[in-house]
């Protein structure tokens, strides 16, 4: 899931809303609406920081927009957080062969890891979630 830019200030976590670049040539410091994407010398601003920013004395401040607002969200991250609520609503198999919201059967979680559902201590796994496995020795 993509992630949502922050202000660049320090110990600042709001997402940015704003973009600001200097022209040190011309003394000027450019704060217009967030940048499609970071470029290495820009600075990107919170609502806050953008309203307060000032620029050095002698510096020119150029705001090309005055109202700035959170980008909305691209689709990949609609896509990403699609795809996450369907993963977590799909039914899963238990040990004995039923639907459960625990976790994948061992063999079915063994096949799909490549494995057997045996591990070589001889232990069997019985439980799978993520990458955790609760085994059982074998009888």
């Amino acid at each position: 899931m993509g992630v949502t830019r922050q202000c660049s200030r320090t110990g600042c976590g709001s997402p940015a809303v704003a973009t600001l670049t200097y022209v040190y040539r011309d003394s000027t410091a450019v704060l217009g609406p967030l940048a499609t994407y970071a470029e290495p010398h820009t600075y990107d601003l919170c609502d806050v920081h953008a309203e307060r920013l000032t620029a050095p004395r002698g510096w020119d401040v150029v705001r090309l927009s005055g109202d700035y607002t959170p980008p909305p969200p691209s689709t990949d991250d609609l896509l990403a957080l699609a795809d996450a609520v369907r993963e977590a609503g799909r039914p899963r198999r238990s040990a004995t062969g039923g639907t459960s919201g625990t976790g994948a059967g061992p063999a079915a979680t063994a096949a799909a890891a490549g494995g057997s559902a045996e591990d070589r201590s001889g232990a069997v796994e019985v439980h799978r979630r993520g990458h955790l496995r609760v085994l059982r020795d074998a009888p």
